[in-house]
């Protein structure tokens, strides 16, 4: 059951509330993402540059593979304390490691501590993303009219979405006014620093909502989850699983692949990605519109197919050395992903009920984005390397399209009208 005060806030406040969260959880690890090379060899050093960028990219998976642990974490002080508490620490656990990313010493000053350290900072910083997300879905879709729920929600997914493109754009901006050289002894460090600018803005934002935000009852919404939920935790899990792949090797991993083995200039793979971000931020109300007017299931059947069937001639667009070209794969990749975006945001609140809503969703969906999503790039880095083939992530975003679309057709039925209770 939730129990919410009376006075409701402006929905404007409402979304920049779920919203602002996401901006900084996902820039931060876009920066990441997109300075790998840099941070490879400043912190996981070998003779071999591949060996160094999969070293770093674990890193950034180890972050994810943690996901769900910060998913029960959080989940559970949204079920109990309430939504506003959990959105709030999830917050402030990015901020600081973010910061301290900023001033960590490397390799050539301390040795194996800097390793290790960007490992820790990394674990924190996932189990900080592992509740952000979902108590931000749940609590936009929970403020939101049933007929503008996916609308609403969406605006989550934009939030991260935003995110994401403004590490881009940062990026983009430093392979401008910078050289490699200054990238690679202080430059890729400024991106961390301004994430911190974005956590307190996120902070005030949310510490304005207090009186507003619901508060879930349960004795363990842990217990209860595994205990009563377990085939609505696997629904969310495996519809999520195709997302979460498609979503970071066409925004994430494409950075380190036009670069490494495109080998275009850095300037040029940030322009494009940039460029593809952009249009998914386009394009997610407009999904999520449709989504409300035709049901959750039809968007994304359409989706989940696109993605399986057109995995492999977009990467195939993608490795190209005409930046047109890679273009056209990004941009493919990007509709896709918005039109998965706009059904699944809200499919995914709906899926779980409201007792145990935080905690169930949101270790359900990290266990799938956080385990198979957040590992995309260093897998698809694995399979190249190992098959020679710069083909061969596109297979694996086939397969987990595929699972996902037969879990929709089989298990998962329309929630447009209505939403457990």
């Amino acid at each position: 059951m939730i129990m919410a005060t009376s006075v409701c806030p402006p929905r404007n406040r409402i979304i920049l509330a779920g919203l602002i969260g996401n901006v900084m959880e996902w820039y931060d690890f876009a920066v990441y993402g997109y300075f790998a090379g840099a941070i490879g060899k400043l912190f996981f050093p070998a003779d071999d540059p591949a060996v160094s960028l999969i070293a770093s990219f674990g890193a950034f998976a180890a972050g994810f593979l943690v996901r769900p642990i910060g998913g029960l974490l959080f989940g559970r002080i949204g079920d109990r304390a309430g939504r506003q508490q959990a959105l709030t620490w999830s917050v402030v656990a990015m901020a600081v490691p973010t910061v301290l990313m900023a001033l960590l010493p490397t390799h050539a000053s301390i040795g194996l501590a800097a390793p290790v350290a960007i490992v820790l900072l990394r674990i924190v910083q996932g189990l900080s993303v592992g509740g952000e997300f979902t108590n931000s879905l749940v609590f936009l879709v929970e403020h939101a009219p049933y007929h503008r729920r996916a609308f609403t929600a969406v605006w989550g997914s934009w939030g991260a979405s935003a995110g994401i493109l403004l590490g881009s754009g940062i990026g983009d901006l430093l392979t401008h006014v910078l050289s490699e050289a200054q990238i690679l002894s202080w430059g890729w460090r400024l991106p961390f620093v301004a994430g911190g600018l974005v956590a307190l803005t996120g902070y005030w934002v949310r510490q304005g909502l207090r009186p507003e935000l619901p508060a879930g009852e349960g004795a363990s919404p842990v217990r209860a989850v595994f205990a009563r939920h377990k085939g609505a935790m696997l629904r969310v899990a495996l519809l999520n699983l195709g997302f979460g792949v498609g979503f970071y090797a066409a925004f994430i991993y494409a950075v380190s692949y036009i670069k490494n083995i495109d080998h275009l200039p850095e300037a040029t793979v940030f322009n494009l990605n940039t460029s593809a971000m952009a249009l998914l931020l386009l394009l997610l109300p407009a999904a999520a519109w449709i989504s409300d007017r035709l049901g959750r299931k039809p968007v994304l059947l359409a989706g989940f197919g696109l993605l399986a069937a057109g995995a492999i001639p977009l990467f195939q667009f993608m490795h190209s050395t005409d930046p047109f070209t890679i273009f056209l794969g990004e941009a493919g990749f990007a509709a896709i992903i918005g039109l998965i975006s706009g059904g699944i945001v809200a499919t995914n609140v709906e899926l779980v009920p409201a007792e145990v809503r935080c905690t169930g969703l949101a270790f359900a969906y990290n266990a799938a984005v956080g385990c198979f999503g957040g590992s995309t790039p260093l897998i698809a880095a694995w399979l190249i390397n190992r098959t020679g083939d710069p083909i061969m992530p596109a297979y694996w975003i086939a397969a987990a399209a595929t699972v996902s679309w037969v879990t929709l057709v089989l298990f998962v039925r329309e929630f447009h009208f209505h939403m457990p209770r």
